[in-house]
């Protein structure tokens, strides 16, 4: 079976609702959409992030674009705090300059960091 993907526009209001809480006003939402995929044959992935390339960006002249994909056999299991922090954690990979590139699990997309900045999220969440 060939991998499905969906628009989620419950998941884009809740990555909106993240931005927000936690000032990330690097992010443009304009250029960030959420779906959901399902037929996956990943092992241990929940979540994966795609930026849009240079070359991409280049030819197309467009801005670069980001998509957040949530494996739905994996993250419909989890708890809402896991599904969060899942989204907080893809967040992050997400560059300050946005240029379609990566910032990496070294030293940057770290549990530490996804577990203070969704206690901050927590605090601010019904504000």
């Amino acid at each position: 079976m060939a991998i499905k993907y969906f628009n989620s526009p419950e998941l884009n209001q809740k990555m909106r609702k993240i931005v927000e809480k936690l000032d990330m006003n690097h992010i443009d939402i304009s250029r960030v959409k959420c779906v959901k995929s399902y037929g996956s044959k990943a092992k241990s992935t929940i979540a994966r992030c795609y930026g849009l390339s240079k070359i991409w960006q280049d030819i197309l002249e467009i801005d670069s674009h980001y998509i957040i994909e949530m494996i739905s056999e994996k993250y419909e299991k989890l708890s809402e705090e896991e599904k969060e922090k899942t989204l907080i954690h893809e967040l992050l990979h997400i560059p300050f300059n946005m240029g379609g590139g990566f910032k990496h699990h070294k030293n940057y997309v770290t549990r530490r960091r996804v577990e203070k900045l969704y206690k901050k999220y927590k605090e601010r969440k019904d504000l």
